[in-house]
């Protein structure tokens, strides 16, 4: 949190035009301190952007970016090239699936659309533990059992990117969400008959999204250049 607000702090003395700042998902409705420290990081954007007049500062909000450090998909091929069984914590865990490209996208999208103060959220698919699970199977032709494991500590069923609070004034931008800043001071008397109209929009998590199928998956894990490296090496054993 201190930080962000150096960094903010900085960007707007020198006059910085733009500062993007990533979240994630374990800022909605956080669990864990992980999820706490972004949620904070979070209200120091909005903070930061309701007093810059001359530089933008916008968050992004998305889940965790397949084949990133402590993503479970080297985790899971590892376990296969040991022979081992593949541990799943739950296999109803849904988890949002983005590439790092998408990623780039969003802030990227967030850079030329994005106004002072507002989270912008990606829209994307999701898929169970044990889809993403048979699906990496299926690509390697594995065929063992596998192993559950629980839950981990601080660890949450399903992602959510955009929350019950925040629908009521999230604008629906296509291919993505957009969160305004609220800007209205604490003295609600002069607002009291603005802004109270619910949008329409529902919560968006992992649950609630298009589900891909184990077919699907393998689709969207086969465009994944780690994974196409890996397809590569295993050819060669």
């Amino acid at each position: 949190m201190l930080g962000t607000e150096n960094v903010l702090t900085a960007a707007i003395e020198e006059g910085v035009k733009t500062v993007i700042c990533l979240s994630t998902d374990k800022a909605a409705y956080p669990v864990n301190a992980m999820g706490t420290s972004k949620a904070m990081m979070e209200k120091v954007v909005i903070a930061k952007s309701r007093a810059s007049k001359n530089t933008k500062i916008c968050c992004t909000r998305y889940g965790n970016v397949m084949y990133s450090r402590g993503s479970v998909l080297p985790l899971w091929i590892n376990q296969i090239k040991d022979g081992s069984a593949l541990t799943l914590t739950d296999p109803h865990m849904t988890r949002f699936l983005m590439s790092l490209n998408e990623a780039v996208d969003l802030v990227m999208f967030a850079f030329e659309n994005g106004e002072n103060g507002d989270i912008l959220v990606q829209k994307s698919s999701a898929t169970t533990v044990k889809v993403l699970a048979d699906a990496i199977k299926e690509i390697f032709h594995y065929a063992k059992n596998d192993r559950i494991i629980g839950l981990r500590h601080g660890e949450k069923t399903y992602e959510t990117l955009l929350t019950d609070e925040e629908c009521y004034h999230a604008i629906d931008l296509g291919d993505f969400y957009r969160v305004p800043c609220d800007k209205r001071d604490l003295n609600y008397e002069k607002y009291i008959d603005l802004g109270t109209e619910r949008s329409g929009i529902t919560q968006f998590n992992s649950n609630n999204t298009r589900l891909l199928t184990v077919s699907q998956t393998v689709e969207r894990l086969l465009e994944l250049q780690e994974i196409q490296e890996e397809l590569k090496n295993w050819n060669q054993i």
